[in-house]
């Protein structure tokens, strides 16, 4: 597959699809077995603000499972509240969180001790919300060395042994520079290579992956099938090429998505880390979800 096929006229294909709701037959929220999720830290202000009122209106747009982003001292507390108010919430509300992005990065260049110290309190949180994941989630730019990925490498394989003693996962996030050049081989590479896949998933950002790769993602479907547990979908805007609403960018995901299956796809979040159209990451939420129902979740 070649990767300009990843980066179509999206108009033309929103315009198909609309044609394509007016079908016999055809259902626009098609049921899938997948939950429709939400990387929390796209709307991480509102959250900051007002947790309640903010994922009451989530979960009134349509969005079922959440991904969180840090946690409050010792896995007590998410987003100013106890985590028992939380987790309450969340039920309440009818909502899941099966991952959580935690600051293991900071833990990068710690003694072993302090980090597992750290990646038990992440356990403790992650359990009492009903996570399967734990999620490493970044790497300062002074960690992405080679010399620093194979280190890395190391404590993933540590970490994850350390987590899945505990039943549950744990998974490591890309970024763009995860795919930079290091002297014939990528931090990606190094990741793939020097983890075990029983131990260390993988999420992979596929808005990343399309924009730093020069592999298309299913080089990496295809390379290590069943590993991709996580994904998370953005678009790409057309001029700047940062992130944008769903629809909105140049991002074909029709032929990204049949690849769920091989890549061993279990849940998938929909994000947006900035560059929001109206400023207001709300009004974003709601637009990508409403055209990944339209035109994408009847694919998953």
């Amino acid at each position: 597959m070649n990767r300009r096929n990843f980066i179509r006229n999206s108009g033309v294909a929103a315009s198909a699809a609309l044609l394509t709701n007016s079908l016999p037959g055809f259902s626009m929220n098609a049921k899938s077995k997948f939950k429709l999720g939400l990387q929390v830290f796209t709307i991480r202000k509102a959250m900051e603000k007002d947790p309640k009122l903010t994922l009451q209106r989530v979960a009134k747009m349509g969005y079922e499972d959440l991904e969180t982003y840090g946690m409050g001292e010792n896995g007590l507390s998410y987003y100013n509240l106890p985590i028992g108010d939380f987790k309450s919430l969340l039920k309440d509300l009818g909502l899941t969180t099966s991952s959580g992005h935690y600051d293991l990065n900071k833990y990068m260049n710690s003694p072993e001790k302090d980090m597992l110290n750290y990646v038990d309190s992440c356990i403790a949180g992650a359990s009492s919300l009903g996570q399967d994941y734990i999620t490493w989630p970044w790497l300062a730019p002074e960690d992405r060395t080679l010399d620093k990925f194979t280190s890395l490498a190391k404590k993933l394989n540590l970490i994850g042994e350390h987590v899945k003693k505990a039943g549950l996962r744990l998974a490591y996030h890309n970024h763009d520079f995860d795919f930079a050049d290091l002297g014939g081989r990528s931090g990606y590479d190094i990741i793939m290579d020097e983890t075990d896949p029983e131990l260390v998933k993988l999420q992979i950002d596929l808005y990343w992956a399309v924009r730093a790769s020069k592999h298309d993602p299913a080089y990496y479907f295809n390379k290590q099938p069943g590993r991709f547990e996580m994904w998370h979908i953005k678009d790409m805007d057309r001029v700047t090429q940062d992130y944008t609403e769903l629809g909105n960018g140049t991002i074909d995901y029709k032929p990204i998505l049949k690849y769920v299956k091989l890549s061993g796809m279990k849940y998938y979040y929909l994000e947006q880390g900035g560059n929001f159209s109206t400023g207001d990451a709300m009004d974003s939420i709601a637009q990508s979800i409403q055209f990944f129902k339209k035109n994408l979740q009847n694919l998953v």
